[in-house]
């Protein structure tokens, strides 16, 4: 049985982010104008891979037009490289000298196509966008709990994909998990410096596992093309080879990947679990947050009213919603998410914001159906109320469109509560009787347009609530200042 041993945990390895492969392509790129042999090709396609591997998980937390670009700039050159690699076949193939004829004919060509793409690369372009992506690449610092989350997502993905391959022998589902295993491996050691340094070598070896399957995989199909297969028994007799020797790969990687030491649980033990992984999603909410929202520190104190005001109407028992564990965390994701649609000027802000959020990945421990109460939440923060009787607000049951009247509700108050300078729920007190609630808040001023506006700011929250919701200032009781002890009053004798 095949084993890898894994490095000690102390060991640490060179930390190469995007910044470090970004400019790796621009080095490998000369490596390749100056000999285009097959290891230089080779070093260019896996620096380009990385960069777009990288973007491709930033994408999801960071909108930054800056980020597709980059994919896109280097896409064409890497497709010209991927084409050449694949005709041509590679250098290791146990029949590539029995068919090396049928592929130097072909090199040549292939070789102008890619140095043609080589040359046509717009580097100043890339440059740029090295600098700029430097810059957002702080959003999400390595080792962070954002990171976690990033590689967790690869990492679930890459998972569901090993269990589809497990269940059949057919190419699509073996490839794509190699795919799927090169983006967790790349994730990993761009954000996870200290966990690449651990798993570097098992994650290599099982994607070069996977490299050979993919490889056998494309030497049966040129085998099935070539000419040199000029019998139907000799081209059993090279498909038997080449699914030997794929048997042999497969069974190999069942062997590091199965059973109580499988390296699919190595890896899961180092990232985040139970509670930590709400706080990862958490993590990867604030981070998006900091990169689509203008107006950071402003939503900041809208965010830490909105959930002292949820706290405070839980405590009085306002409510059925306020009961309800996981809508603490959907309040405290729209309140940090409600500015996201603040780019989009042209459009409502509110939808804009919405559209936004339902085009993000699902986080870590969240539900399809906590996500699209979030968006809903989120369209509802401001403008025209929701309806019964238009909009995705019709669609949904009477318990969903309370749950939306609550937390866009308690949003819209603290959005007013902020225009009326109010910075914080510290002191925030709630009064609960038969007829109304009595919310206290400190720094609340006491006139006619801090009424008005409260009263457009409240009215979605009373109409959920059932019942008048009266804001009142805070008053600090007065200190009692004890006087002095007045002296006492001397009587003189007057003499004879």
């Amino acid at each position: 049985m095949s084993t890898v041993t894994p490095l000690s945990a102390g060991t640490r390895a060179e930390h190469r982010d995007l910044s470090f492969w970004m400019d790796q392509v621009l080095n490998e790129l000369e490596s390749v104008r100056s000999s285009a042999s097959m290891d230089a090709v080779h070093d260019l396609r896996v620096a380009i891979r990385r960069c777009r591997a990288v973007a491709a998980a930033m994408e999801e937390i960071d909108p930054d037009p800056a980020w597709p670009e980059m994919r896109k700039a280097a896409r064409k050159l890497f497709r010209a490289l991927d084409e050449w690699v694949k005709k041509l076949g590679p250098e290791t193939d146990p029949v590539r000298t029995h068919l090396q004829a049928a592929f130097e004919a072909k090199e040549p060509q292939l070789r102008e196509e890619a140095l043609r793409a080589v040359a046509k690369f717009d580097q100043r372009t890339w440059k740029h966008l090295g600098r700029t992506l430097r810059q957002r690449s702080r959003l999400v610092p390595a080792g962070s709990l954002a990171a976690e989350c990033l590689a967790l997502e690869r990492f679930e993905s890459a998972k569901d994909l090993h269990a589809k391959a497990l269940r059949t022998e057919k190419v699509k589902p073996w490839h794509a998990l190699r795919i799927g295993l090169k983006r967790f491996r790349y994730t990993v050691e761009s954000l996870l410096p200290e966990q690449y340094a651990v798993w570097s070598e098992n994650l290599k070896r099982v994607q070069d596992l996977l490299g050979e399957v993919h490889d056998l995989d494309v030497l049966l199909e040129v085998v099935k093309k070539s000419e040199f297969v000029e019998t139907e028994d000799s081209l059993t007799v090279w498909a038997e080879i080449i699914g030997r020797e794929r048997q042999e790969c497969i069974r190999t990687y069942r062997q590091l990947t199965l059973g109580k030491t499988s390296l699919w649980n190595i890896w899961r033990a180092g990232l985040p679990t139970n509670g930590r992984v709400e706080a990862a999603a958490e993590a990867r909410l604030r981070a998006t947050a900091r990169a689509v929202d203008p107006h950071v520190s402003r939503t900041s104190r809208v965010s830490r009213v909105a959930v002292a005001l949820y706290e405070v109407l839980k405590r009085a028992d306002a409510g059925p919603a306020f009961r309800e564990a996981p809508l603490r965390r959907i309040l405290l994701a729209a309140a940090r998410l409600h500015g996201a649609g603040a780019a989009h000027a042209e459009t409502s802000e509110q939808k804009a914001a919405r559209k936004f959020i339902l085009g993000l990945p699902l986080p870590p421990g969240w539900s399809n159906e906590e996500w699209e109460l979030l968006a809903t939440v989120v369209r509802y923060h401001r403008g025209a109320e929701p309806s019964k009787k238009k909009g995705s607000f019709s669609k949904l049951s009477a318990e969903q469109q309370n749950r939306v009247r609550a937390l866009s509700g308690v949003l819209r108050l603290a959005l007013a509560l902020r225009k009326c300078g109010v910075e914080s729920g510290a002191g925030l007190r709630a009064e609960k009787s038969a007829e109304t609630i009595v919310l206290r808040l400190r720094g609340l001023a006491d006139d006619v347009e801090t009424a008005a506006r409260l009263a457009a700011g409240k009215h979605l929250l009373e109409e959920y609530l059932g019942m008048p919701l009266i804001l009142k200032p805070l008053v600090r009781p007065g200190k009692v200042v004890a006087l002095p002890t007045p002296p006492a009053p001397q009587f003189f004798m007057a003499s004879d």
